[in-house]
């Protein structure tokens, strides 16, 4: 048996991986039942589901001729690294640095330095276009996370709003 598509297969295994790995996390909560599901089903059929899917990608990798076996490229470290550190960026900006003294920034400035960190990752780089999109981003999510749903976190920074 010869891998056809390395990129399928391999995408296909870390699909299936991670979804068992939240499967099998899932099941250290309640389930519970359709009729009465726990805080553990929704993550147990998502895994599922996912580790399915990974397996089907895996097969077609198999199963299905490439012409060039789509082999996988060189690493893509300068955009991994982007990707992470915006994510870090937004986590440090919401939460702070309690332990360095530094104070919530809040969502709207952690959605916006998310995202112009993150931008750097591609090829070219817009201001406007990245300011657009950070402030499509900033709205959504507070009509989303704060109008709608309720949640308490901070929007603006502590110095600004007391």
């Amino acid at each position: 048996m010869k891998i056809q598509s390395q990129k399928d297969f391999f995408a296909g295994l870390m699909f299936a991986t991670v979804g068992l790995a939240f499967a099998i996390g899932a099941t250290t909560y309640t389930v519970g039942t359709g009729a009465r599901m726990g805080p553990g089903y929704f993550p147990l059929l998502l895994g599922v589901v996912l580790a399915i899917l990974g397996g089907a990608i895996m097969v077609e990798s198999v199963v299905v001729k490439t012409a060039d076996g789509a082999k996988i490229g060189k690493w893509a470290w300068r955009q991994i690294f982007f990707i992470l550190a915006g994510n870090v960026l937004f986590g440090i900006a919401l939460g702070g640095l309690p332990s360095i003294g530094l104070p919530p920034m809040g969502l709207i400035l952690g959605i916006y330095a998310l995202v112009i960190v993150a931008s750097k990752a591609g090829q070219e780089f817009h201001w406007p276009s990245v300011l657009a999109l950070a402030t499509v981003l900033a709205v959504g999510s507070y009509f989303a996370f704060i109008y709608a749903l309720k949640l308490v976190m901070p929007v603006w920074p502590t110095f600004i709003t007391g």
